[in-house]
């Protein structure tokens, strides 16, 4: 490897806005995130759906069938 081109690689922290405060290695130091794993609505499991307009319903109601017709012709 050629010397000087690399950039420096350091000890930093990570911190979300909720106050999970994560300790790793990067080219930046103290990087200021507004979202972790801690309090994403996917990973803590309280993901909502915003059904607006009734979109979901009508898309459930219109596919309700095609399930049950895929399996029978398998």
């Amino acid at each position: 490897m050629r010397e000087g081109i690399h950039p420096e690689y350091k000890d930093t922290t990570i911190t979300c806005v909720c106050g999970n405060v994560i300790a790793t290695r990067s080219t930046k130091q103290d990087i200021k995130v507004e979202i972790c794993s801690q309090c994403h609505p996917f990973m803590t499991g309280k993901q909502k759906i915003i059904d607006t307009a009734g979109r979901v319903e009508r898309f459930k109601k219109k596919y309700a069938g095609k399930e049950q017709q895929a399996g029978k012709s398998a």
